[in-house]
């Protein structure tokens, strides 16, 4: 999901990026009104994008900082960052193979291990009201908080509630997500500690390269569950997903029965989507929430 617009203070990517870089600029092409390549003097080339809303690019670039950090999955660098403007490393794109598949799959394992402070913790330098694609969202952390509590009143209920609001999702089906988050401390599984999660992992954000690695961008980074990065890559598809899972698994047990919680950690992004996209994701998450109250 993408929080960028177009420009509004006359400020082109080119300009901006020499601007950030410090580098004089021989190549631009647009990709959208708020998004292009970039190539510097030196050769480089870079990605720049325009952020609009209040703190989008702080809370990215903290977020990228904060996975690189971790020394597990490759993450394009931030090359320069201010209030309305992003640079970072161009990922060369390549073709999905198994073999970064499997690589993947252990990264992504190494990245959630790295941990974080609290569940709904911000990256460092990071905003507490951050944003998952173009929606707001709260990055408060829960020191000593499990996880069941946090993620009913900090991901899933707000959206639930924006969606009931614009009539997105009605009364009758907000009570059944109600009722699933009141059952959290039973449908959750084993408690588990804060992971270090990317927290937008959808497809489009997991870029296949030209040396053979997988790079993760545009995300909306928090303290949470591992199990939510997992269920995200499942929701909106992802290429040798199931050999993904298995390398994951192999590096980092997970708990029993966690396929069976993959509807409950998918409530979030469906409810992020119903809010942003529509009606058509209002009725994916409330047919999740009914299958996991029908058990």
């Amino acid at each position: 999901m993408d929080t960028f617009g177009d420009t509004t203070d006359g400020d082109r990517p080119g300009a901006a990026a020499a601007r950030l870089t410090g580098r004089a600029v021989t190549g631009e092409r647009r990709r959208t009104a708020g998004l292009a390549e970039v190539v510097l003097d030196d050769g480089t080339s870079v990605m720049v994008k325009r952020g609009d809303a209040a703190d989008a690019v702080r809370a990215e670039a903290a977020g990228l900082r904060w996975l690189t950090a971790a020394r597990a999955v490759a993450v394009p660098a931030v090359r320069g960052a201010d209030r309305h403007w992003l640079v970072t490393d161009l990922v060369p794109a390549g073709r999905p193979d198994v073999r970064a598949a499997e690589r993947f799959g252990r990264e992504l394992a190494a990245l959630h291990a790295a941990g974080a402070p609290a569940f709904g913790a911000a990256p460092p330098g990071g905003p507490e009201a951050a944003y998952i694609g173009r929606a707001p969202m709260r990055n408060t952390p829960a020191p000593g908080a499990d996880w069941p509590g946090w993620y009913a009143e900090y991901r899933v209920l707000p959206y639930l509630r924006r969606a009931v609001d614009e009539g997105t999702v009605r009364p009758a089906e907000a009570a059944d997500v109600e009722r699933v988050c009141a059952l959290l401390p039973e449908l959750a599984g084993p408690p588990e500690p804060p992971a270090r999660l990317h927290g937008d992992l959808w497809n489009g954000n997991v870029l296949w390269g030209a040396d053979g690695a997988v790079q993760l961008i545009d995300p909306a980074a928090h303290g949470g569950h591992r199990e939510t990065d997992l269920a995200m890559l499942r929701l909106f598809g992802c290429p040798h997903l199931e050999t993904v899972l298995a390398a994951y698994d192999g590096a980092a047990p997970l708990a029993a029965g966690w396929a069976g919680r993959v509807g409950v950690h998918q409530l979030f992004p469906l409810l992020v989507h119903a809010v942003l996209f529509g009606r058509g994701y209002a009725e994916q998450a409330v047919a999740l929430a009914r299958a996991a109250l029908a058990g």
